[in-house]
């Protein structure tokens, strides 16, 4: 992605119409005593009877003679970034459904700087292709963003990379099953790392048996071929003094094995991986950006087939850590494969954990698809990940990692079970029966990704699949680094 960018302090019609036909005018608070296309939009107001008040509640678009588009929208320093970010999505998706290669933005008023930022990335992050694979496709291509009425922009390299970054993780998303099989998708990862210069190393199924990783095993061995694997990812800074661990789970497709899921929820069950997505693309984000953390990326990759070799309910396996499970329910695949992938992660001592995963339904239950809830074993960790996501727009809630909910994965044969046969508040104890397979004392996150899809977008992204986490990740990387 690279896109030019230039600014001019000054604002005016004519230059602005001169720079694109597609134009973007953001008023912040008050609207300007001298608005520009005043003209027009006193037009627009006087034939479909509404006032100047009617653009506080939604944007209003103007056709100009000479063939000109304008989007207007005003925003209210008192809202919420979350807020702010689906009012400039909406004022946007006129301009950006024709396609411009050319963008004009104008922002008037009270802390402008900030906004500017936030409807470039608004701006950027739907102009990117995402995969389409009809014959007809027609494909996007923004090259040049101008902004009027701001003197500098000090944000483009953080914007592009955020931007980049979660078009990477909805790409990934949303790749059909037969082209991302964890095969594939190692092959993907490999190049990727190439690229970014990032170290790669992966554990397959027959390595994994070897070191004792029951867990993750009992879970890829009903699939042929047999390729899944344990994948990392790793970057390096000079100047680094931290090190972070990225955990995603990369459930390629997820039939829910002898507990097999009915057609309904098994419709866009190859998005089970979305959070290994998430993970590869914030570490791309932070190489883009040459950020001084070392980062290492563990991907948990596999698929949940049924099959003669198929886990089954009361299995019992015996973890990487030595802990024996007892399998309960075949479906809850995703809290097997990262067990393993944790202790491996845990193992290496880094200063925070966070993992990312579509993990359970019960957290969607809870939450809808609006946010996303985490569970962390720090409750400073767990604050600072939760005002990220105020910051960020990609809003979070925190629920408890409480001990009392461990009964329920009491095993009369097992250390412990896999889950329970209900669904009531299976987010907190598929976080619980994380937890037991982290070695050493490190602060660790967990994200259930509930709203990595919702209808009509969500926050600053206009598809359904929206690339939830990147951007908050990258908002909670900032207060760690500053620790």
């Amino acid at each position: 992605m690279h896109i030019n960018w230039s600014h001019y302090l000054a604002l005016n019609e004519s230059s602005i119409l001169d720079f694109s036909q597609h134009v973007l005018l953001v008023f912040v608070d008050a609207l300007p005593a001298t608005m520009p296309f005043h003209t027009s939009l006193e037009n627009k107001l006087k034939r479909s009877q509404s006032t100047l008040k009617d653009i506080e509640e939604k944007p209003v678009s103007l056709e100009l003679a000479d063939g000109a588009l304008i989007s207007m929208v005003q925003l209210k320093t008192a809202q919420s970034v979350f807020e702010q970010q689906t009012l400039l999505r909406q004022a946007l998706k006129p301009l950006l459904a024709e396609r411009p290669t050319r963008l004009a933005m104008a922002v008037y008023g009270q802390a402008i700087d900030s906004v500017a930022k936030l409807a470039a990335y608004v701006a950027l992050v739907n102009a990117q292709n995402l995969p389409a694979l009809k014959r007809d496709a027609k494909l996007a291509g923004l090259k040049d963003i101008c902004i009027f009425g701001i003197d500098a922009l000090p944000w483009m390299t953080e914007v592009e990379a955020t931007a980049a970054a979660n078009t990477l993780c909805r790409t990934l998303t949303l790749t059909p099953p037969n082209q991302q099989t964890p095969k594939l998708y190692r092959e993907r990862l490999q190049a990727l790392a190439s690229e970014q210069n990032w170290q790669y190393a992966e554990w397959n199924v027959e390595q994994l048996k070897a070191m004792g990783a029951g867990a993750f095993v009992a879970v890829a061995q009903g699939s042929e071929p047999q390729d899944a694997a344990i994948v990392k990812l790793s970057y390096r800074h000079a100047q680094a003094s931290k090190t972070l661990a990225l955990v995603g789970k990369g459930i390629c497709f997820d039939t829910g094995g002898h507990n097999l899921k009915s057609s309904k929820y098994m419709q866009g069950m190859h998005q089970d991986m979305n959070g290994s997505a998430v993970a590869v693309s914030i570490l791309q984000a932070i190489s883009t950006q040459q950020l001084p953390v070392n980062v290492d990326c563990w991907l948990a990759l596999a698929q949940n087939h049924i099959g003669p070799n198929a886990y089954k309910q009361n299995d019992v396996v015996t973890a990487l850590n030595g802990m024996t499970i007892e399998i309960v329910h075949t479906d809850a695949e995703g809290r097997m494969v990262l067990a393993d992938t944790l202790t491996l992660a845990s193992r290496e001592k880094p200063d925070a954990i966070l993992d990312f995963a579509t993990l359970t339904g019960s957290m969607q239950t809870a939450l809808g698809t609006r946010m996303s809830g985490i569970i962390a074993n720090s409750q400073a960790l767990a604050s600072q990940v939760a005002e990220a996501g105020i910051v960020s727009g990609e809003r979070v809630v925190v629920f408890p990692y409480a001990e009392d909910y461990d009964s329920e994965l009491d095993s009369e044969i097992a250390d412990i079970k896999q889950c329970t046969m209900e669904s009531d508040a299976d987010h907190i104890i598929a976080a619980r029966f994380l937890g037991k397979f982290l070695e050493g004392n490190i602060s660790w996150c967990h994200v259930d990704l509930s709203s990595y899809a919702h209808k009509d977008g969500l926050g600053a992204v206009a598809s359904e699949v929206n690339g939830f986490g990147v951007a908050l990740t990258l908002q909670w990387l900032k207060t760690f680094l500053a620790e």
